[in-house]
């Protein structure tokens, strides 16, 4: 796993002098590394370059140059970037609607726990949700979730060399997956590396 330092970190003058590019290079990034099950979740696999985008972001908008608040900040995002055998994704849970979402977060209750990987329809490797912090209470789910889908070393072999690779959803209320194409499994394939 490619480690996230300081040194990694551009100052927030030069990242500011550079973020338009940098933004723009890193939705090309981004392009392939974004699925989304049925319509209302969209999951956003995180690696090395994105991570290092957002803490840039969020040393910008919190106008952050402290070594050991910099550090604070790697800390807090670190844990996203996969470890070589295991792809890490943040779940979004997608209602235009206030009210609908409202309602929806609730029949959607443990739904970031029903979210699977499949290769070549053998058995289904579930998600370990939000590590770092619970994102559910009793009587709802919450909209954004951090998942990490950990493969063993067989797992990864036939991720490298399949072309039926689907992610998918079996909540009672939100069943659904969608088989990933030729360019996302190459994005993904990076992530164990």
């Amino acid at each position: 796993m490619k480690e996230l330092t300081n040194k990694n970190l551009l100052s927030l003058e030069d990242y500011e002098k550079g973020r338009e590019q940098i933004k723009s290079d890193l939705l090309l990034h981004k392009k392939n590394r974004s699925i989304t099950i049925g319509e209302n979740i969209l999951l956003l696999f995180e690696d090395f370059d994105t991570i290092k985008y957002q803490v840039h972001e969020m040393l910008r908008i919190e106008k952050i140059s402290k070594e050991s608040d910099i550090n604070e900040e790697i800390s807090a995002y670190t844990s996203l970037i996969p470890d070589g055998d295991n792809l890490k994704a943040t779940m979004l849970i997608m209602y235009p609607d206030i009210e609908e979402r409202r309602v929806m977060l609730k029949k959607l209750h443990d739904l970031e726990n029903s979210i699977y990987l499949c290769i070549d329809n053998s058995k289904r490797i579930f998600a370990v949700s939000d590590e770092d912090l619970e994102r559910t209470r009793d009587e709802k789910t919450s909209a954004v979730h951090f998942l990490r889908f950990q493969l063993d070393s067989d797992s990864m072999e036939k991720f490298k060399s399949s072309d039926n690779i689907v992610f998918g959803a079996a909540h009672d209320s939100y069943s659904s997956d969608i088989k990933i194409g030729s360019e996302t499994k190459s994005a993904l394939l990076n992530d164990f590396e």
